[in-house]
């Protein structure tokens, strides 16, 4: 179910982190995005209005009006994307949750934290230099590491997975889509308690 953002007071924004354009599809740096594609086959609905500098739509989520939000701004500033949305919507920082990727976390592996550092992870790094800090819920989708320490890392997350992993990755993002929707519905600790 969506909404006209007038129409509602929307209490969360939940920000799907990828890099935009036929390029970047299905690499492993775009587990955020194919977690949106989840939220979208599972609700009917489309994230396709462009706002904020992101690709939005307002939908109803585990019982609360949700901004669904795909930054378009590539990786490295989807900061400011949702900045802009925060600010617009009086968002507290602790009610956005970002999914994305993370290459600590063993293919297919998901991982849901109340708060914390970057990790290394340029898209997070951003959020939390413009957003004001650390205070926000992810879903970490793990797509696994290089197979050795000399692998350029920028290579390696632009790089797509191959069939067995694709498989896991393409699996977690549906199953980040259902910890969403528990974390809104339910809170942290419980999506925690089932998905981690």
């Amino acid at each position: 179910m969506f909404f006209s953002e007038k129409s509602a007071q929307l209490s969360w924004i939940a920000v799907f982190l990828g890099n935009p354009g036929p390029r970047f599809e299905n690499t492993l740096h775009n587990a955020g995005f194919m977690a949106a594609d989840a939220v979208e086959k599972n609700t009917g609905i489309k994230i396709d209005r462009l706002k904020f500098s992101a690709l939005t739509v307002a939908a109803l989520l585990g019982g609360h009006r949700t901004l669904l939000m795909k930054p378009q701004t590539y990786m490295n500033l989807s900061g400011g994307a949702v900045w802009q949305a925060m600010k617009f919507y009086k968002i507290p920082l602790g009610n956005v949750i970002v999914i994305s990727d993370d290459i600590s976390l063993p293919a297919g592996k998901l991982r849901i934290r109340r708060s914390g550092s970057a990790g290394g992870h340029n898209g997070l790094k951003d959020i939390i230099a413009k957003c004001g800090g650390e205070g926000f819920p992810r879903i970490k989708i793990g797509v696994g590491g290089p197979p050795h320490e000399d692998f350029d890392m920028a290579d390696w997350v632009l790089s797509r997975p191959d069939e067995a992993n694709g498989k896991l990755i393409a699996e977690a993002a549906a199953r980040a889509a259902a910890a969403l929707e528990t974390i809104i519905g339910d809170g942290v600790d419980l999506a925690m308690a089932e998905f981690n």
